[in-house]
């Protein structure tokens, strides 16, 4: 069985009017995700607008989100930074808080070399913590590929990889070249990549529909391409924004939408132009029809 299986929330950071941090929100959702099934929650990643906290609230928020799971389901921190030593330091939070794991990216400030990046997960694989490595060549300037994943295997507690290229032929190639456990990382991959071999997804969407994206992902790693597909016809129009640049605020609009606020982003996210709402609204509106044809 693979370490991280199934379906993990990237998890919104919930705020106030005024912009504040609103803990027992988070709280909330955290048990909300639970009681609907997903099977794991990480909080202080890009979803969770971690660039735009404190040290202080980063570090609640990564504790108020592991005390709540409980146990219930593992929770792996996102651990992004400018250097690695403050990378290695988020890690040792998250160990030290009761995190299952860390999702990591590479050095993010520039393009670096292939050296520095193995240098970079070495240091992180020194904490002792099993690390997700995040491959986001569309927002970073390096492309963790297969070959390049094939070494980072190697370090012991390298375990998965979050795949967000956006093609889904990777899939293939790492499975082929690395003994990684592979979570798509892009929504509106969802069902092919667990077709293709995903064992775990990365989710955004599922902040606001999570009985709807477990239940995806479930048929279509069960093979079931008839039932997955007509849901996921109805999923896919909501999914597409997720692999916009303006994903949070378009998600927390669809948990308002949901019934389940969040509240603003943290500037400089600014709310969206109006046609843009009414987009999501259509979408949203599509992905939660009962009356769904079939195929």
């Amino acid at each position: 069985m693979a370490t991280f299986e199934g379906v993990y929330v990237a998890l919104v950071t919930p705020f106030t009017a005024d912009y504040e941090v609103d803990y027992k929100r988070l709280a909330e959702l955290c048990d909300d995700l639970i009681s609907q099934g997903v099977n794991g929650l990480i909080p202080a990643g890009s979803l969770g607008e971690y660039a735009t906290l404190t040290r202080e609230e980063r570090a609640k928020v990564v504790e108020t989100v592991i005390e709540t799971a409980a146990g219930r389901v593992p929770v792996v921190v996102g651990s992004a930074a400018p250097s690695t030593k403050q990378v290695a330091d988020w890690v040792r939070h998250a160990k030290d808080a009761g995190a299952a794991g860390v999702m990591a990216l590479p050095p993010i400030n520039y393009k670096p070399l292939e050296s520095e990046v193995i240098a970079h997960y070495e240091a992180v694989n020194e904490v002792g913590l099993p690390i997700i490595v995040y491959n986001n060549p569309h927002d970073y300037k390096v492309d963790l590929t297969p070959q390049l994943l094939s070494r980072l295997s190697e370090l012991e507690h390298v375990v998965a990889v979050k795949e967000f290229s956006g093609d889904i032929r990777r899939v293939h190639d790492i499975l082929a070249h690395t003994d990684l456990e592979v979570m798509i990382g892009v929504d509106d991959l969802a069902m092919e990549g667990a077709l293709c071999g995903a064992t775990g997804w990365i989710s955004g969407v599922p902040n606001a529909l999570p009985k709807e994206g477990v239940e995806l992902f479930n048929l279509a790693r069960q093979g079931k391409v008839r039932e997955a597909t007509v849901l996921y016809r109805h999923l896919l129009p909501l999914f597409h924004f997720d692999a916009s640049p303006q994903l949070v605020q378009s998600i927390k609009y669809m948990m308002e939408l949901a019934g389940f606020p969040v509240g603003p982003t943290r500037p400089p996210r600014l709310p969206l132009p109006a046609a843009d709402y009414i987009a999501i609204k259509e979408a949203f509106e599509f992905a939660v029809k009962r009356e769904i044809s079939q195929p």
